[in-house]
């Protein structure tokens, strides 16, 4: 995670935009009166709504804690895929 206050980023705002995006960095915008921005990529904020949509539903994650507590504890079936096959 990076910071940075606002006047540096009006002045290097190309390269901290590339951070974000190549880096995949989360970038603190500070402020005064500690009104601080976060700045992320659209790729980051897309994946942190997925998560949030996804634990927001007690079904879904009742399930995931269920495989994650199945994977854990080794109750696994190896599949071997076959990617030629229709079946």
């Amino acid at each position: 995670m990076l910071a940075v206050n606002y006047t540096n980023l009006r002045e290097n705002m190309k390269k901290y935009m590339d951070q974000v995006t190549d880096d995949y960095e989360t970038l603190i915008v500070t402020r005064k009166d500690n009104k601080n921005v976060v700045m992320l990529s659209e790729e980051a904020y897309n994946n942190l709504m997925e998560n949030v949509y996804v634990l927001g539903n007690k079904a879904n994650y009742d399930w995931l804690m269920e495989s994650k507590a199945q994977l854990e504890n080794g109750n696994l079936i190896k599949c071997d895929l076959d990617e030629g096959s229709n079946e």
